[in-house]
């Protein structure tokens, strides 16, 4: 379907587009959700977005040298090769992730999932009581994963120099 509709649709974009190094206007971090896709959601073309996905939407602390590597590489290569104008942070509601972090079913017979769900517990525990505390930890995820790209070095200098925004 891509060979026969959206490469033609395209091509001379796509064809630009391979002859140069890649140019994102933006970096967005988005949930892994399969519902949930910020190309169509930002009605992208080819080449605008640098998309890093994970299961929750998180940003995970400043480690050098620690694990949980693939999200931090990427934000690395998105500030300091590709030169980003703005990393998004998008959450979404209904966030299998989030609920996991929330119920406490992250953990049990998960290899990886446990660790990599304990991110939330800094937004859980700043939430407190809730109606829906579903919701409210979701939206909380979101400003943490804000302040943890603000302990990367390299965000916060571009940051500071007014080269690159958080949203």
């Amino acid at each position: 379907r891509f060979r026969a509709k959206g490469w033609p649709r395209h091509e001379e974009l796509y064809l630009q587009l391979g002859n140069g190094p890649q140019t994102p206007l933006a970096c967005v971090i988005s949930c892994c959700d399969s519902r949930v896709d910020p190309v169509s959601i930002f009605d992208a073309d080819p080449g605008l977005l640098f998309v890093i996905r994970n299961v929750a939407n998180l940003v995970p602390p400043f480690k050098p040298g620690a694990g949980l590597q693939g999200t931090s590489t990427a934000i690395e290569f998105a500030v300091r090769q590709l030169k980003v104008g703005v990393i998004i942070v998008l959450g979404h509601a209904r966030c299998g992730g989030i609920m996991a972090a929330v119920d406490g079913t992250a953990g049990g017979d998960s290899i990886f999932l446990g660790n990599w769900i304990s991110l939330v517990e800094t937004a859980k525990s700043r939430v407190g009581e809730s109606d829906d505390l579903a919701t409210a930890v979701e939206h909380e995820s979101i400003k943490v994963s804000l302040e943890r790209l603000m302990e990367f070095p390299f965000v916060a200098a571009a940051v500071q120099a007014g080269q690159l925004k958080l949203v």
